[in-house]
């Protein structure tokens, strides 16, 4: 069960209810229409955050007791950063770009030390496949080789090459079966799988070792609306999706090959109480819990995974006894 600990500053400013951008509805649900605003890195040591209001990133570690203490805060290289993902000591921020300067979206890359401070690369800060396409993921591929920015806006899935010296080239551009991709997650064996806000589905595609992404199976509709968020069980059998105008969360099967079926939904607060909108997931290191943040209440419902990957509803923990939006992330330890 969780419990509330405290609350750490990042030293930096968030947009409060307000979008990023235009393109999408000033609801207040998910102001950063983003996955990965949150991010630790793959040995738990440091917790990294995105600081859109202020145009930054802060890099925390993390204690033996699961605490965070501010390490580090620097300028995230764009404006409105809504995603962070890193690997080994190499990270990478994408930026929307705001009002002020058109838009103008990029990836920009820093080093981690071992300390949790942050170096920003020189040279590493790089644009879309457009001027302004809206970013709403950056992720690594399993072996640290390429990046992959899921773009809401122009609905491309742009594949950056890394160099040894930590810059990438690129983009490799390659168009987006269904409509809004936005949330992304590789499996370990390559796989890649993208939800479709507008498409309310879920695509699976190979990549190749030129950047070419190769669909398995094409805009896998659920029946729920706004598909935006997705992650894996640990054995990667399953894939959860929440639906966060819907109030659900969709499993999806997925074969040894990648190819994608839907097997259950459920809705992230129990029937009858006031309907939380699901955004951010996790899944517990063991494996056993699946969480997700609802976006219109601040509180995080907690599922127990069963062998069949179906979900049954454990939890839903608040912080405040006053529903409130604008909050978004999510990092399990």
């Amino acid at each position: 069960m969780l419990t509330f600990v405290g609350a750490y500053p990042t030293y930096g400013r968030g947009t409060g209810t307000k979008e990023v951008s235009t393109a999408t509805t000033n609801d207040g649900v998910d102001p950063l229409t983003s996955q990965g605003s949150l991010t630790l890195t793959r040995d738990g040591r440091f917790l990294l955050a995105v600081n859109a209001g202020s145009h930054s990133i802060s890099s925390f570690i993390i204690t033996e007791r699961g605490t965070p203490v501010l390490v580090d805060v620097r300028p995230s290289g764009g404006a409105q950063p809504n995603s962070v993902a890193v690997f080994g000591h190499l990270v990478y921020v994408a930026n929307v770009g705001n009002a002020a300067n058109n838009f103008s979206s990029n990836i920009t890359g820093f080093r981690i030390d071992d300390n949790g401070r942050l170096t920003p690369i020189p040279d590493s800060t790089h644009t879309l496949s457009t001027f302004n396409a809206q970013p709403a993921q950056v992720l690594f591929t399993p072996d640290g080789s390429k990046i992959l920015v899921s773009e809401l806006t122009s609905n491309h899935l742009s594949i950056f090459n890394v160099n040894k010296n930590g810059t990438v080239t690129g983009p490799i551009v390659n168009k987006s079966y269904g409509q809004g991709p936005l949330g992304a997650h590789f499996l370990s064996n390559g796989i890649l799988l993208v939800t479709e806000a507008d498409a309310n589905a879920l695509s699976s595609y190979s990549l190749s070792n030129d950047g070419i992404l190769r669909v398995i199976s094409g805009s896998v509709p659920n029946g729920y609306k706004t598909a935006c968020w997705v992650i894996t069980t640990m054995d990667e059998r399953f894939a959860y999706v929440t639906n966060t105008l819907s109030g659900t969360i969709s499993t999806y099967g997925i074969s040894p090959n990648g190819v994608l079926s839907v097997v259950g939904h459920i809705t992230s607060t129990p029937p009858g109480t006031a309907p939380g909108l699901p955004i951010d997931v996790g899944v517990s290191k063991g494996g056993r819990h699946f969480y997700t943040l609802n976006g219109n209440q601040g509180t995080v419902s907690v599922f127990t995974i069963q062998k069949d990957g179906s979900l049954a509803r454990l939890q839903v923990a608040a912080w405040t006894n006053i529903p409130y939006f604008g909050s978004q992330g999510l990092a399990v330890l």
